[in-house]
């Protein structure tokens, strides 16, 4: 409905009588309609809003002030006063729609606006002829934090039911029948259960109560002080969450009905086209979330109010359950990202794993090798892969198909000079060599700086695990036992004693480090004390072995027996070996494990397992004359996997990728045969070794 000049600023907005003047060429648009078509065209695009923008809450009128001939203001104003109108019309508009989504704009008046919002024009200073804004008050603030807490919260709850009672429970119900083992989809959703029972049955209620009566009792901080303390909890969670996706992502190549639950689940409206591992990240994040809104609470909250000093116990609370969240997040975040180009590329395999660290994408030109001709294609850069990419036509999302895996081990990037294509660069790989153009020289710089440290981590890495492997010096001779500081053998590189070699276990068998050569060993055999010349003739825990040399009582009966045929140390090997790594193995149907593989030199003809490359006694060997090697894909297998079988003996292996494979299997197929087999050819930059994440490198 069109109204005359007097009804003007219902919501308060003043005007000095500069603006008055000009009454008769204003109109103000009240109610539901928006201005007539005939008078749309004289309107400034910031003032053509759709007519959903004007409305009513209830039977209370909500208006809304625009104002039109703003073209015949021009012409009588300079710029600041254009702008100052446009900023406080747009203003204003928006504070009021916002006021009319809460449902807390109640009844209007030239005066000004119930419901917690208040005028200030009488303030105006006339000389000036200044204009104020609504401002929303402290107390409308505090409510909308709370009640974003409250909103999220009833969001969450709905995806830890989802994770419970749908992904969780339906795994549950078939591992029950024996297809795949129970103890998996415990591992995988770990203590989710409590966590849903907590949110569900607890939180959520408490927000929902306090929220209903805010009026009367406006603050939070009394229920987060009571139940955050419960939020430790997510400690498990987070602790087991890269365990579980290595689970997930395992069991989902490994059992067809398992992928089959996932997938149909994934399928459905509930999981709004997210997968199971998107849903499983949100646990993780929650209470951090919780951490930033209180943060926001308490800046807005007086100094003097009765919540305060709940909410800044809450906060501390949650801030120490927020520390096992934080760090876990950046792992998250890349896996999210890992996630999303997983999609993007079609369910490319190998792309979700831990030990991938994103780095880099984008669009880029690459030249033809012939002519010349520029192609549109799509980097994605990891830690140590580069996927080389071409777009594929997609109805939903950007969709690519690799083209080619070019590892970084060996990568090599140079600037080049092209007359015709400016900006330009050539990366080169073991598998492949490519000259590309990037859409600017700012954009080149920054391909090839990704490149250059990309590069230098990944060497340096493989550096640092190639030294650690080959240290076989690691004990300290006789005339220097005690003198100098030894080398500490880290725990996670052995499995056993280094003197007895019985196993460890976390209950009667657990790890101790001799002061003296630095060996792992076990409580019997460090049972032993000493005086060490390097700390200033201190007392310190020592093995038996480095006593009776440190006391002059040497055992030499027992230093005199001759080790088995497992009584090597891996170190030893590793240092002097054909081919070692990490490979994963399985003997028949027993589970996998994962293993430090030598063939060494000197027995060129056999496999030694070890638990860890420190180790001092393989767990097995396996004489490989004689043995037939299996590598052809069948329907169980997991990727990259290979099989020994002779008789009624089966050795299953799988790599991490295919060229790893392939490497192993050159050597062993000689071996197999009786013949001495040689190295594999070393990549640029190293020779054997292991990387950081577990995976063998020639």
């Amino acid at each position: 409905q069109w109204v005359g000049p007097q009804s003007c600023c219902p919501v308060g907005l003043g005007f000095e009588s500069r603006l008055g003047c000009l009454a008769a060429d204003w109109r103000p648009v009240l109610g539901v309609s928006p201005p007539p078509p005939a008078l749309r065209p004289v309107l400034p695009g910031w003032l053509r809003f759709p007519a959903t923008l004007y409305g009513t809450s209830g039977s209370e009128n909500v208006c809304v002030c625009v104002f039109y001939k703003v073209m015949y203001i021009s012409k009588q104003y300079n710029s600041t006063w254009r702008e100052t109108i446009k900023h406080t019309v747009t203003k204003t508009l928006a504070y009021s729609l916002q006021q009319l989504l809460l449902g807390k704009v109640r009844g209007t008046s030239p005066g000004g606006v119930s419901g917690g919002l208040s005028c200030c024009c009488a303030k105006c200073d006339a000389n000036t002829r200044s204009f104020c804004l609504l401002k929303e008050t402290n107390e409308q603030k505090l409510y909308n934090i709370a009640n974003e807490l409250l909103m999220t919260e009833k969001a969450y709850v709905s995806r830890l039911n989802l994770l419970d009672n749908v992904f969780c429970a339906n795994l549950m119900e078939e591992a029950m029948k024996g297809t795949f083992p129970a103890d998996v989809v415990r591992n995988i959703f770990s203590n989710i259960s409590s966590i849903h029972v907590f949110h569900a049955q607890f939180l959520l209620p408490d927000l929902e109560k306090r929220m209903s009566e805010w009026s009367s009792c406006p603050r939070i901080g009394d229920i987060l002080l009571k139940l955050t303390p419960f939020l430790k909890m997510y400690a498990e969670y987070v602790k087991n969450f890269d365990n579980a996706m290595e689970l997930l992502k395992l069991w989902t190549e490994k059992s067809p009905l398992f992928k089959a639950i996932i997938q149909d689940i994934q399928s459905q409206e509930v999981c709004a086209s997210l997968t199971l591992q998107h849903h499983m990240l949100e646990p993780v994040q929650r209470v951090p979330r919780y951490e930033m809104l209180l943060k926001d609470y308490l800046k807005k909250l007086p100094q003097d109010a009765s919540d305060r000093h709940d909410a800044e116990k809450s906060l501390e609370i949650i801030a120490m359950a927020a520390t096992h969240s934080n760090s876990a997040i950046r792992k998250t975040e890349n896996l999210k990202k890992l996630l999303e180009i997983h999609e993007m590329l079609g369910g490319e395999g190998d792309i979700v794993n831990a030990s991938n660290e994103f780095i880099k994408e984008g669009s880029i030109l690459k030249l033809a090798a012939r002519n010349t001709s520029a192609m549109e294609r799509y980097l994605f850069l990891f830690n140590n892969v580069l996927l080389y990419c071409v777009p594929k036509f997609s109805l939903v999302g950007q969709k690519y198909t690799v083209r080619t895996r070019i590892g970084i081990d060996g990568l090599k990037v140079v600037e080049t000079s092209n007359e015709d294509y400016p900006h330009t660069f050539q990366v080169s790989g073991k598998e492949r060599s490519l000259e590309l153009q990037a859409s600017s020289e700012q954009d080149k710089e920054d391909w090839i700086k990704a490149f250059q440290e990309t590069i230098a981590i990944f060497h340096q890495k493989n550096e640092t695990f190639k030294t650690a492997s080959k240290e076989v010096d690691v004990e300290v001779s006789a005339a220097e036992l005690g003198k100098r500081a030894p080398r500490w053998i880290r725990d996670n590189e052995v499995t056993m004693c280094m003197k007895c070699r019985e196993p460890f276990n976390a209950l009667t068998r657990r790890r101790h480090h001799c002061r003296a050569c630095g060996y792992v060993v076990c409580w019997k055999c460090s049972d032993y004390k000493a005086a060490l010349e390097y700390d200033n003739n201190k007392v310190n825990k020592v093995c038996k072995d480095c006593y009776s040399i440190l006391s002059g009582q040497l055992d030499s009966d027992e230093r005199a027996k001759k080790k088995g045929i497992l009584e090597i140390e891996a170190a030893q090997f590793s240092g002097n070996s054909i081919v070692c790594g990490f490979l994963q193995y399985s003997e028949k149907t027993k589970p996998w494990q994962k293993m430090w593989c030598v063939i060494p030199q000197t027995e060129a003809l056999v496999l030694y397992l070890y638990g860890a490359p420190q180790d001092v006694k393989a767990q097995s060997t396996i004489p490989l004359l004689g043995y037939a090697v299996e590598d052809g894909p069948r329907s169980a297998d997991v990727p990259h996997s290979f099989r020994l079988t002779q008789s009624k003996s089966v050795h299953s292996f799988y790599a991490e990728s295919e060229e790893l494979k392939q490497r192993w299997l050159r050597v062993i197929r000689v071996a197999v045969i009786g013949e001495v087999p040689e190295a594999p050819p070393c990549t640029e930059g190293g020779t054997e070794g292991v990387e950081d994440n577990g995976v063998n490198n020639f």
